[in-house]
Order: C-alpha cells, then structure tokens, then sequence
C-alpha cells in the first residue's frame, strides 16, 4: 500500500495550534510522509522532533506554490492548512490558490483543527 502524504501549512496565529494538534495526533501521523511550509515545519519539528518532517520553503518565500506544485504532480494525498480569517495575510494569493488547487484535484483538506480530526479518523485501520 502506498504511504500517504501530508501537507502542512497554518498562518502565523495557527502555527502554534499546528504544533500542538500533531502533538496530539503524533502516533496517527506517523505513517504519512509530511511535508510542511517553513516555519510551520519548524515549529512541528520543535514540538515533536522524532516525527520527520521535510520543510519546504516559507509559506511567503513560495512554499505554498511549492506544496500547491505538490498538488498538481499528485504527490500531496491530503492537506491541513489552519487558517487565520481574522488577520489580512500578504501572500493571500498564494493562500487562495493552494486552496483551490486542493479542490481541483479533489483532495481532503481541513482548514481547522476540528475538521482534521474527522480526517485522522477516517485513516485509521
């Protein structure tokens, strides 16, 4: 079977809830390969260093397009992106196009924490 592979992207007041939700889920997400923009990467790899995790350039720097490039090459089986909608964000293109990506190619995103959950559950055997 296939190893499945995981996105991980959350705003800058979303990081730290990313951080703490693969804490909690860290056995579930332990047999996906992870893939994170940069400085959501670091702080899950901080809060959980024996997950590996490959850092992808910073959400601004173009890790969105790469984790959206991802998308398109069919490499990403699923995406958690926490989402701030109470904060403007400068890359909001970028933002809106990683989004849209993942509803062209009909992958399971979660935009929240809750609906991550639903999503871990619906993986485990």
């Amino acid at each position: 079977m296939k190893q499945l592979t995981l996105a991980l992207v959350a705003h800058d007041a979303k990081k730290a809830d990313m951080a703490e939700f693969v804490a909690k889920y860290e056995n579930d997400l332990r047999p996906f390969a992870l893939f994170a923009t940069g400085t959501t990467g670091g702080r899950v790899m901080e809060r959980c260093p024996s997950l590996s995790v490959t850092r992808l350039k910073s959400g601004p720097l173009g890790g969105d397009q790469q984790i959206g490039a991802m998308i398109a090459d069919g490499k990403i089986d699923v995406l958690f992106f926490f989402v701030d909608p109470l904060s403007p964000h400068p890359h909001d293109v970028d933002v809106k196009a990683l989004m849209r990506l993942a509803l062209v190619y009909n992958i399971p995103m979660a935009l929240n924490p809750a609906t991550a959950e639903r999503l871990i559950e619906s993986f485990r055997d």
